[in-house]
Parts: C-alpha cells; structure tokens; sequence
C-alpha cells in the first residue's frame, strides 16, 4: 500500500552534507562543484536531499557516492544547520557528518550534479555555496579545540 503524507502546515526539506577532511601535514576538505542552480559553479559540501525511506545516515551516504564516487566510512553526526533563509529554494534543514578519508575509499570523481571535485586546503577555501562557509569554519574550530 502506498503510504501517503498529508499536513496542514509547511514543511521543511531534510538534507545530509558531508565534511570529508583529508588529513595530512595541512588538512584538506573534499569540496563539489556543483552544476546546476542554485550556486552554479560554486563549491560545496557533498550532499543533498533526503529521500522518504532513508534515514540521516543514509542519505549523507548516498549523496556521497552519487556526488564523489567515494564509499564512506565512518560518519561522525557533528551539527544541524537551520537558519530559515539557509537555502534559497525553501527552507531547507541540514545535518553534517564528518568522514576521515583514507585511500581505500577510493579517489574522487564527479557524478550526479556535481561539475567536478577537489581537495581545498582548509586554509583557502573558494567561494562556497550556501552556508558551507560557516559549516567548515565550524569544523575547523571543533578541529582547534581538539573535541571529537
């Protein structure tokens, strides 16, 4: 049977973004560059809408190998990113995971609706999309404080 979902009242769309930090004598962050609006051609997260029958996890997962091809390993669950205009197609929740690359995960490569990847040294990033700016900043700062 067909499950349906029906409320009154607005909701909000759910994203995954994944922060997937490199970690050598400078630390490096994989960063997409997306291809279709909005932000074209800027850099971003790995990530993207949750689908109705996955969980957090799972579509940060996804959203990570449609995007970079790389299997994820372990997802550390770090913050919720909600400012109502965070988003310029709606309003729009995000939850970031954090993942340690390492080279069994496989290289990089741009998929779905990513035009490309890169690695970015923490200290010069691009221009970013949405608020990742801020996500990474926060990252950073969780990394100089030495919480896990």
């Amino acid at each position: 049977m067909e499950k349906r979902f029906t409320y009154e009242y607005p909701r909000a769309s759910i994203t995954a973004d994944v922060a997937v930090l490199r970690l050598q004598e400078e630390p490096e962050i994989l960063l997409v560059q997306r291809k279709d609006p909005p932000f074209s051609d800027h850099w971003a997260l790995p990530g993207g809408f949750m689908e109705m029958e996955e969980t957090l996890e799972e579509t940060a997962r996804r959203e990570l190998k449609e995007e970079t091809g790389i299997n994820a390993g372990e997802l550390i669950r770090f913050d919720t990113y909600d400012m109502p205009d965070r988003d310029p197609r709606g309003r729009t929740v995000t939850q970031v995971f954090i993942m340690i690359w390492k080279q069994e995960m496989g290289q990089p490569v741009a998929g779905s609706d990513a035009r490309s990847t890169a690695w970015h040294r923490l200290s010069e990033l691009p221009v970013l999309a949405f608020d990742h700016g801020q996500i990474i900043r926060d990252v950073i700062n969780m990394m100089k404080s030495g919480a896990k």
